[in-house]
């Protein structure tokens, strides 16, 4: 279970109602292709050795007998076979029937957990032949030694307590308190429930949609293992629809009417992390914790990770991401304005995609205030590195868009800048910075003499990586982009174009085929020189590395190694490597920064404002960090 990952397995055997022995060797057949797939857990369906369907049968000792004789051969087949399975019976106790999950591991039968809620409606009426388990934990004797039998049992690795099943079945989880609401406030990280929905033309939907909320809601792994083919069918169809999800997000789901086993890789690991941020409770008493040592899986995963993990890789999610985006920036500047009573929004067009992505912003926002286009006030100020292009873009685009348009060339100012703190006017870091300067006052100034509200351009991947001039394009009076990361920006940019007519398209599309660059060093031949990503990294790497640290949680060596699996073809190891490094040497060094950044409304799953989501000593050192990538270096 290297980096927290375990490989889930759901099987929905075919069934014959009422032939113990025939679904007993379905299930085998089952077990053994999940053990020669990897799987840690193989979760069946609920009453999976007897069929669900059988109706007033689970009245007849035959049927019960011996499906606890079948489990007694599952048991003895199992040994040897390193992985949790989970399977579906009738069990007897005290005159009492209940509907039951045994769980298995190496040849013992580890526990039996009984189901604490009963289906009465439809098709069903479990009550007429179960009882519902509630209680606490109880120890009872089995052909097959003692063993615990309730629901507050979960089974945990011995080798990485991210590991730690809990167990419900069917209907157990749309109780008011199911018992997984218990298990994972105690540490289950991964949920098993043994099912038997029916299927019907909307209930795929309305399962995906529920095992989507259980494991959002309780912050863990949901593994649904539904019944299926085989089952009577003489009120109602059962497909074995069955779906394995994490954290709200399916990673897998079963091909309805088939018996093929389904797998998913979860990331227990990242579960903690996202608990550690805000679950506070402390554990409960009465819950059993049964140790076991799962099989381990090693990197490659077959699981893929998406290469922008910011941007909805959906065309008409992409839509929805890009519309309420614009939306919620707008609404953040439009509130801000409104309160400070300031009469325009100032800000500076360089051509660029973050400036352009504010001026969108800006625009929309004082719409929704219901007032003219011409209170957006853009100011282009050419320097050293302006090219032509940038500069005609902005130009164009201001007056595309209808708002008041100031040129202002700082060039004369910053050379005398540089004369009077006696630099000899070659390019360097106070050559660069100076111009940043120099825009940031001028900008500031104006927005005094106008009575106006200084909108930042600059987006979260520049905030994380420090990629700003302190007192210059790092400050402004509202940031809109600040929680936009690059890979983003570029879309939310091509949504606005792409709903855009005539002039303002063209610009945009031109905008957008423009290399990213400061324009601080001059130009050559009116040619950009200064390419950011040639400096600082390509950022749809750097955006990668920055979701799966602070959104996920993940060590360096474990963002490598998915780095180098999802962008393979892409980029070499070693080039991964480098940047991953100057990720992390940068985002610790310029926390400063950050620490005193302006407001700016958030927009997505991450915000690096010290007032917000991301709270960071100045002073932290990367040494772990590094230490960690260096390791790699000497054994990759």
């Amino acid at each position: 279970m290297k980096f927290g990952y375990a490989k889930v397995a759901t099987f929905s055997p075919l069934v014959k109602v009422g032939s113990v022995k025939d679904n007993l060797i379905y299930i085998k057949q089952g077990v053994q292709s999940a053990l020669e797939q990897g799987a840690e857990v193989l979760v069946l369906p609920e009453l999976s050795l007897t069929g669900y369907t059988c109706g007033d049968l689970f009245f007849s000792d035959l049927l019960i007998e011996g499906s606890m004789q079948a489990l007694g051969e599952l048991i003895d087949f199992s040994n040897g076979i390193k992985m949790l399975i989970f399977v579906g019976l009738p069990v007897k106790r005290m005159g009492r029937l209940y509907d039951s999950a045994a769980v298995i591991y190496n040849g013992k039968l580890l526990a039996i957990i009984p189901k604490a809620n009963l289906q009465d409606n439809g098709s069903c009426a479990e009550s007429r032949y179960f009882t519902a388990f509630c209680g606490d934990n109880q120890t009872i004797s089995t052909p097959y030694g003692e063993v615990l039998f309730g629901n507050k049992v979960m089974f945990q690795s011995d080798k990485n307590d991210s590991f730690c099943v809990g167990v419900e079945i069917s209907c157990d989880a749309d109780a008011f308190c199911s018992p997984a609401l218990g298990q994972a406030q105690n540490g289950a990280t991964l949920i098993v429930n043994l099912g038997a929905r029916e299927d019907f033309y909307s209930e795929r939907q309305t399962l995906l949609n529920k095992v989507n909320v259980y494991s959002n809601k309780l912050t863990c792994a949901y593994a649904y293992a539904n019944a299926g083919v085989g089952e009577s069918t003489s009120d109602c169809v059962y497909s074995g629809h069955s779906v394995i999800s994490e954290n709200g997000v399916a990673l897998a789901q079963s091909k309805p009417f088939s018996d093929q086993i389904t797998f998913a890789e979860v990331d227990l690991e990242y579960l903690n992390y996202k608990r550690g941020k805000s679950v506070k409770n402390e554990f409960s008493s009465g819950y059993k914790i049964i140790n076991v040592s799962v099989c381990t899986n090693e990197l490659p995963l077959k699981r893929k990770y998406e290469k922008t993990p910011f941007v909805p890789t959906d065309s008409a999610e992409l839509k929805v991401c890009a519309s309420k985006s614009i939306e919620l920036q707008a609404q953040g500047l439009a509130q801000r304005l409104k309160h400070t009573n300031s009469a325009c929004a100032v800000l500076g067009l360089s051509g660029g995609l973050d400036s352009t992505l504010a001026i969108l912003v800006a625009v929309t926002a004082i719409k929704r205030l219901n007032r003219p286009t011409k209170d957006v006030l853009a100011i282009t100020m050419p320097c050293f590195g302006t090219t032509s292009r940038t500069l005609t873009n902005s130009i164009k685009l201001a007056k595309a868009l209808g708002v008041t348009l100031k040129k202002i060339d700082i060039g004369k100012a910053v050379t005398r800048h540089l004369k009077d703190i006696k630099h000899d006017g070659k390019p360097n870091v106070t050559f660069e910075n100076a111009q940043a300067r120099e825009r940031t006052q001028v900008l500031m100034d104006v927005a005094n003499l106008n009575g106006g509200l200084v909108v930042g351009t600059g987006d979260l991947s520049e905030v994380a990586l420090g990629w700003s001039t302190y007192n210059g394009d790092h400050m402004s009076m509202y940031g809109v982009n600040c929680s936009v990361p690059k890979t983003l920006v570029r879309h939310l940019v091509e949504y606005y174009a792409s709903n855009s007519r005539g002039k303002l398209k063209a610009v945009l599309l031109d905008i957008l085929d423009t290399p990213v660059s400061p324009e601080l060093l001059p130009v050559e031949n009116d040619a950009i020189v200064q390419k950011t990503e040639d400096i600082v990294g390509p950022y749809i790497l750097h955006d990668f590395f920055l979701y799966n640290f602070i959104e996920r949680g993940f060590s360096p060596d474990k963002i490598y190694c998915l780095a180098t699996q999802t962008f393979e073809g892409d980029f070499k190891k070693q080039t991964i490597l480098k940047w991953l490094k100057i990720f992390f040497k940068r985002f610790f060094t310029q926390q400063f920064k950050r620490s005193c950044v302006p407001d700016g409304v958030k927009v997505g799953e991450i915000s690096l404002s010290p007032r917000g989501s991301w709270k960071m000593p100045s002073d932290a050192f990367a040494t772990m960090w590094l230490e960690r990538l260096d390791n790699l270096d000497m054994n990759d």
